[in-house]
């Protein structure tokens, strides 16, 4: 563990913890760059990062912490690492509660409680609960991954916050670890008997109920006057609400007390009844600012809750994936004007009558009111529905961050709350200060509890951005407060500590006496809401005292930034943390639970290492961190659909690799796995023979042994048929047999003709694919056919052999131009091959062979556009649903393939229901490799096993990867939807 970058005590520290800690340590380069970074402005390296197994690891922390030799060491905790205001980013060493301690140790569905550690994620937590008509009510837009214990620490909530209330409304007990190594178990207690309540507790923790009893019941008229009253009150050290007629509750201290007491292990919680019958009205206006003076008229009838979203965000949403699902939602005005602004308002009731009643009076009473005009207003009802459009509002964040440019939307100033009714004139007064500054923003948020969100666009690159970002902070501190309002509605204090005194006013020097009781020394996340009382010269963080990440990321030289542009753009907001192992977003993270393993942290790593690359500090340790962690990568390119910022890890990994192995020397498999395409034509007149010998027990442990490699694809028997006798034309290679081309004469723009671009795997591998592709467009009436095979350049690319990927690229692009040129639609039957006509190939590295002449269609696209012309209406035959399981490649780039599947199998009467999966694990040459394949198997059985298991020979699957790791791991085969579709026609 010795490490020269930090100081001594720090090591010495790690080394005696060490000797007894059943979690992880960890203070390597690579992590200690990818904890750096959150989701906010800011950019702080810790000295290690520490994982907990349990509580018992934590207590171990905090005894050595007290030692008196140890008083220089500082700890952090931290969660889902989503904060956008810096709370987790520290210089000492950051407690990750994430790794292990994610675990639900108790559901009490009749008291209508669970038992939770802090790293468990609030969707994982009401997923369990779902079954038992229950739910943990605080929301927010990370709740695929934010963890409980981070909700708690910023006091979290969002949407239906006025009826729901803040997180600390919803925890009944915690259990944190103080800086003693005690546990302090917290709950209400009955103001008349308190004292009787600790008698079993330590001395120590006796005297801090007592000391707070004291200091609150004392200064109640200081505590009254100092906090605003407002739904999202200044949590964290809440005197207000420690001690009332009836409670003394130390809860309310530590929620939102950031880390600075203590680090939270357990929870307690307090569950809800799931809503069963909701609606949401969504109201479009001319105007953001209409949206926000709309408000008024729209909480009289006391709704769930009132989301609003800008113009800007609506516009970015419109381009992402989430779009398809909700845009008969938002429908263009019919007065042809546009829409700038628009409101989400959930109702809900307890039976589906009372439902439609409450929309009837609500509607009624828009109508009536004619306080703005509303110029669409649509309803969506039921929960699959609603969740779609809340999809979108969730995104908003991440999709501010995907505006073109280099001027970014930056959160320093977004989660300001004011009372409701001064919502409208507050904005107008932010956005003037804005407009001042010739700054361009964008706005969502919570109107009916008087929170927006607000981002000013910045490039934080720019030398100046500091000074701007300090002088905009103080104008938005200024006024907020002017307004009875207060700077962090939201997302905790964090790096804006230093404001804290403005707010609590007189109340200020009474949380720093309830620092010192807790953390005398000042150990825990200092700098952070309030300094001990017991330490004069310790100081709050100022805003501008800790680096940007701009200020790194303008070390970056402009080349790369540009080459590198999908990724050095993450902005931190942890979409790719996301729990949910039916999701197929990034699967080494998941299955890791490494962050170093996901999105963001390759993303920070490659930026430090092209930091490095352009000052010419290259570390070959830092190098083979970054390396390794892009080596777990599935280049499945999940991140580049389903990130909101679109960050592409597949690219900059073959970007690194290309320029990683100028200094390093190859692994002769990566040269046998990239050409393997080149290789499979030539090897397939001998197929039989290199099939025996490929189940001979030497040869697969000499090829594991030698080239790392493992279940080697075998060739089909049918490799080698002759693709003319099964209906298909071979063309030649100056494709002159398509001269003349046929149309149909009532609609000359879809031809009776296709042309086939052949992909290694179905063609040579699971031949059957294509035979039978080739049988259906017979049996539909269409001529298939098929040029000649040409390596498609994936494997190369992946494994960074981008010069010999870009010859072929030009190569084909030639041929493909050409054939489009004939006006035949040209089709791909992988999903995975075929989308990099239309990515990687559109990524031109040289200023010759442009790409953009030719698309060569997935089957669905162009068979669902084929029947809509001549339709082939079959009866129902099949009674049992087929399940499809897309490849996660298409699933995430080209999401309306799912529905185009079900609705070709709904025009032959085939029912057809899709599968929510993660990703399959095998991912092209990814399961492969024999360094991979334990976790690529583990992969699989997070998500898919269960699904195919469960539904047997029901499933299909759309890609060839999918299908070999299946066969593999289940001893299955399964089939392509061509082949269902293909027997059904007689």
């Amino acid at each position: 563990m010795k490490n020269h970058h930090f100081p001594s005590i720090t090591q010495q520290f790690l080394n005696q913890l060490a000797a007894d800690f059943v979690g992880d340590i960890d203070s390597t380069e690579a992590v200690r760059h990818v904890y750096s970074t959150d989701n906010s402005i800011y950019q702080l390296k810790p000295q290690a990062v520490i994982y907990p197994k349990d509580i018992k690891d934590i207590q171990l922390v905090f005894r050595l912490l007290k030692l008196d030799k140890y008083q220089e060491v500082i700890i952090t905790a931290r969660g889902g690492g989503t904060g956008t205001n810096g709370q987790s980013l520290s210089s000492g060493i950051v407690v990750d509660l994430s790794r292990h301690m994610n675990q639900i140790l108790m559901i009490d569905p009749v008291a209508q409680t669970a038992i939770v550690q802090a790293g468990v994620v609030k969707d994982q937590l009401n997923a369990a609960l779902k079954p038992y008509g229950l739910f943990f009510a605080p929301e927010l837009s990370t709740s695929n991954r934010a963890t409980i214990g981070g909700m708690i620490n910023t006091d979290a909530s969002g949407q239906g916050s006025c009826r729901y209330g803040k997180t600390h409304h919803h925890v009944l007990g915690l259990k944190t670890v103080i800086l003693t190594g005690e546990i302090l178990e917290t709950r209400a207690l009955k103001r008349i008997n308190w004292q009787s309540e600790i008698n079993h507790k330590s001395a120590l923790q006796q005297d801090i109920y007592n000391c707070v009893y004291q200091l609150t019941a004392d200064n109640q008229s200081i505590i009254q006057q100092s906090f605003p009253e407002l739904n999202r009150s200044l949590t964290g050290y809440d005197l207000p609400h420690v001690l009332d007629d009836e409670e003394f509750n130390l809860n309310h201290l530590l929620c939102g007390s950031e880390g600075t007491l203590g680090i939270i292990a357990e929870a307690q919680l307090n569950l809800l009844n799931i809503p069963q019958h909701r609606m949401l009205i969504n109201i479009g206006y001319a105007s953001f600012h209409d949206a926000l003076l709309d408000a008024k008229a729209l909480m009289e009838l006391q709704p769930l809750s009132i989301e609003t979203v800008d113009s800007k965000v609506l516009n970015l949403a419109k381009k992402d994936i989430v779009w398809q699902n909700v845009a008969a939602y938002f429908p263009e005005s019919e007065q042809s004007q546009s829409i700038e602004g628009i409101n989400l308002i959930e109702i809900d009731a307890d039976d589906e009558p009372q439902l439609m009643q409450l929309k009837t009076e609500f509607l009624d009473h828009i109508q009536r009111d004619l306080t703005v005009e509303r110029l669409t207003i649509t309803t969506a009802l039921g929960g699959s529905e609603i969740n779609h459009i809340y999809a979108m509002r969730k995104r908003a964040v991440g999709l501010l961050g995907n505006v073109q440019g280099e001027k970014r939307p930056q959160p320093f100033v977004e989660d300001t709350a004011v009372p409701p009714e001064y919502l409208a004139d507050y904005i107008a007064e932010f956005r003037a200060l804005l407009d001042r500054e010739h700054l361009d923003y964008g706005m969502f948020g919570h109107v009916d509890a008087g929170v927006l969100h607000v981002r000013p666009l910045m490039d934080m690159k720019d030398p100046r951005a500091l000074a701007l970002m300090k002088k905009i902070t103080d104008q938005v501190v200024e006024l907020t407060h002017r307004y009875h309002g207060v700077l962090w509605g939201e997302h905790g204090k964090g790096l804006r500590s230093a404001y804290a005194p403005v707010f609590f006013g007189e109340s200020y020097p009474l949380i720093q006496k309830v620092k010192a009781l807790f953390d005398p020394h000042n150990q825990l996340n200092p700098g952070k809401i309030a300094t001990p009382a017991t330490m004069p010269s310790a100081k709050l963080i100022e805003v501008t005292e800790v680096a940007l990440r701009g200020d790194h990321d303008r070390q970056i030289a402009p080349s790369d930034w540009q080459a590198f542009g999908s990724t050095v753009h993450c902005n931190g907001n942890g979409a790719c943390f996301n729990y949910d192992l039916n999701d197929p977003m990034c699967p080494s993270y998941k299955v890791t639970r490494d962050r170093i393993h996901s999105p963001k942290g390759r993303a920070t790593l490659i930026k430090e290492w092209l930091i490095r690359e352009q000052s010419q500090q290259q570390d070959q340790a830092f190098d083979r961190q970054v390396y390794e962690a892009l080596q777990g990568c599935l280049s499945c390119k999940s991140c580049s659909g389903q990130c909101p910022v679109k960050v592409d890890i597949p690219d900059s990994k073959a970007k690194f690799l290309q320029r990683y192995y100028q200094r390093n020397k190859r692994h002769i498999r990566d040269h046998l796995m990239s050409r393997l395409e080149m290789l499979i034509p030539k090897l397939t007149p001998l197929s039989s023979i290199y099939n025996f010998v490929q189940k001979l027990a030497p040869i697969v442990f000499l090829q594991r042994k030698l080239f790392k490699l493992v279940d080697v694809p075998l060739f089909h028997p049918q490799a080698k048929a002759d693709l003319a006798v099964h209906g298909a034309i071979l063309l030649q290679p100056d494709l002159s047999q398509l001269e003349q081309t046929y149309f149909d004469g009532t609609y000359p723009e879809l031809s009776k003709r296709v042309i086939i671009v052949q992909d290694a795997f179905t063609r040579y591998f699971d031949t059957p694919v294509l035979l039978e592709t080739l049988a259906f467009l017979n049996k539909i009436g269409v001529t298939p056919y098929i040029l000649p095979f040409m390596p498609n350049g994936k494997p190369l690319h992946v494994h960074g052999f981008l010069n010999q990927f870009e010859q072929i690229k030009q190569r084909n692009i030639e041929i493909l131009n050409r054939a489009a040129a004939t006006g035949v639609a040209l089709l791909g039957i992988d999903p995975a091959m075929t989308l990099v006509f239309r990515q990687e190939y559109q990524q031109s590295s040289t200023a010759q062979g442009e790409a953009s002449g030719f698309e060569v269609l997935m089957l669905q696209e162009w068979i669902s556009q084929y029947l809509k012309i001549y339709p082939l209406n079959r009866e129902v035959s099949q009674k049992d649903p087929y399940f499809l399981a897309s490849h996660c490649t298409e699933r995430t780039q080209t999401p309306i393939s799912i529905q185009q599947w079900k609705t070709i199998f709904s025009h032959f009467g085939l029912p057809l229901e899709t599968l929510s999966l993660g990703c399959c694990g095998m991912a092209g040459t990814y399961g492969h490799e024999a360094e991979h394949r334990e976790l690529s198997v583990q992969i699989y059985g997070q998500s898919w096993q269960k699904h195919v298991e469960l539904n047997q020979d029901r499933v299909l699957a759309t890609g060839y990867s999918c299908r070999t790791q299946v066969k593999r791991v289940d001893q299955k085969q399964l089939l392509h939807p061509i082949q269902v579709l293909n027997r059904s026609i007689s």
